[in-house]
């Protein structure tokens, strides 16, 4: 008898294994979807006040408000990622004729236009775009787990692009873009750096314990054996702590640590990195997680410096919204242009490794998404949703929430056998409690953030 707490560990880790990704189109019409119905619920929603719920401290009402939230905002998301899958390119086409007409109709209700400034109408849109990041890895750590998910859209073993290959990538832009560095504003010296740093490595150490306490699944070429997601975010923090640079000089570093990487890895050490082989030592037992942060702090210094160049600069605060909007999507384009260059020419797109055109990737793929969600700055009274705001307060507490459910949920359910029916309906109850726990801790006034 197999007294293991996780019998089918073996057959879950295959089958999260040894994947070849989607396309790039279908990548970045999925994350075109997910703006765009974001608009559209604001565009719905403009005309009425969820700031009186939220004031009011009507638990009922905002109770109600969240669950219209995971109706028009978080269920779709899920619907496409797994059972309209099929019907991504139909769903851009159709959703963008509906925010079309809404757009027109919002306008048309209200007698005053665009009355926000441009620093409001960034926050808010840049808090859509964390939170959206948030709903996609929240959805899709667990729904990885089962069939219904393709199997496309799951992480890449090697090279290639795939929806969860953005994850890692996606989290550390959306926190360079609005860090405090890209703010230029003085982050103190490397003690104090080091000190905000201890609570991702207690995080780390202890999904680490958790992980193997429980014989939890585990991808080892994604990461390596010990290392895991906290690792990167902490080491990624200690590294910009002790080089402490003026944001306007963060690209010129980024460029030249991605393109010293990318030398290194097309130079030998991708022969390393991608082998099987792992030595005994703990940077060989750790290779991925270790090398790719290389690659990782050479992202989040390029996003401190668009950051900071886009949206924070004393010339940025001048800009009409339809400029700063325009310079967002030039910006995309020519990184989608160097991707594509760098992926054909140098090397392809390894999530793995973190290698150059991997970081061009999520870039191009990330202010893409961020300039459609600004051009709901258009949209008159335009504003968080309830739900957008709790999770936007509790980034940290909703993932590790989603973490702690994802775990209970494939400790309890024998994921890959679970039926087409049965895994959405899993999958939907997943995400509407979490949406419901995240706004009760909002509604309570708690929050918990610290990176």
């Amino acid at each position: 008898m197999d007294s293991s707490l996780n019998p089918n560990k073996h057959l879950k880790e295959e089958f999260v294994s040894n994947l070849d990704g989607s396309s790039i189109l279908e990548i970045a019409a999925l994350l075109t979807i997910v703006p765009v119905n974001n608009n559209n619920d604001k565009s719905v929603s403009s005309k009425k006040n969820d700031d009186e719920i939220v004031v009011s401290r009507q638990w009922k009402a905002y109770s109600y408000a969240i669950s219209l939230d995971f109706i028009f905002i978080v269920f779709p998301m899920l619907l496409f990622f797994t059972v309209l899958s099929e019907w991504v390119y139909h769903g851009v086409v159709l959703l963008s004729l509906l925010l079309l007409v809404l757009s027109v109709t919002a306008k048309k209700r209200s007698s005053s236009g665009l009355q926000r400034g441009q620093s409001l109408s960034f926050r808010a849109n840049v808090s859509s775009y964390r939170v959206a990041l948030m709903l996609i890895t929240c959805l899709c750590i667990l729904a990885v787990d089962f069939t219904i998910f393709p199997r496309r859209y799951a992480k890449t073993e090697t090279y290639g692009t795939s929806l969860m290959d953005l994850g890692v990538g996606s989290f550390v832009l959306a926190n360079a873009i609005v860090s405090r560095q890209a703010r230029d504003v003085s982050s103190g010296n490397w003690i104090s750096g080091l000190k905000a740093t201890a609570p991702l490595l207690l995080l780390g150490f202890i999904r680490l314990v958790t992980t193997s306490g429980v014989d939890y699944q585990v991808h080892v070429t994604e990461y390596g054996q010990h290392w895991n997601f906290f690792f990167t975010l902490a080491a990624i923090s200690i590294l910009t702590s002790f080089v402490n640079i003026p944001a306007k000089y963060c690209g010129i570093l980024g460029f030249t640590v991605l393109a010293g990487y990318q030398t290194w890895l097309v130079s030998g050490l991708n022969t390393y990195l991608l082998s099987h082989e792992r030595g005994n030592n703990i940077i060989s037992k750790n290779k991925e997680g270790v090398f790719s942060t290389l690659g990782y702090w050479g992202m989040y210094l390029l996003g401190v410096d668009l950051g900071y160049r886009l949206f924070y600069a004393k010339h940025s605060n001048t800009r009409s919204t339809t400029i700063s909007i325009a310079r967002v999507f030039l910006v995309s384009l020519i990184l989608w242009i160097v991707t594509l260059l760098v992926d054909n020419y140098v090397e392809r797109i390894s999530r793995r490794t973190c290698n150059m055109p991997y970081v061009t990737w999520v870039l191009a793929q990330d202010l893409q998404a961020l300039g459609i969600f600004m051009l709901s700055s258009y949209i008159p009274m335009n504003k968080l949703s309830p739900l957008e705001e709790a999770i936007d307060q509790n980034l940290l507490a909703t993932f590790l929430l989603a973490n702690v459910f994802t775990g209970m949920v494939n400790m309890a359910v024998d994921t890959i056998f679970a039926s087409p029916l049965s895994s959405l309906v899993i999958l939907t109850a997943y995400a509407f409690g979490l949406s419901v726990i995240i706004g009760t801790i909002h509604f309570s006034g708690f929050r918990l953030k610290f990176w």
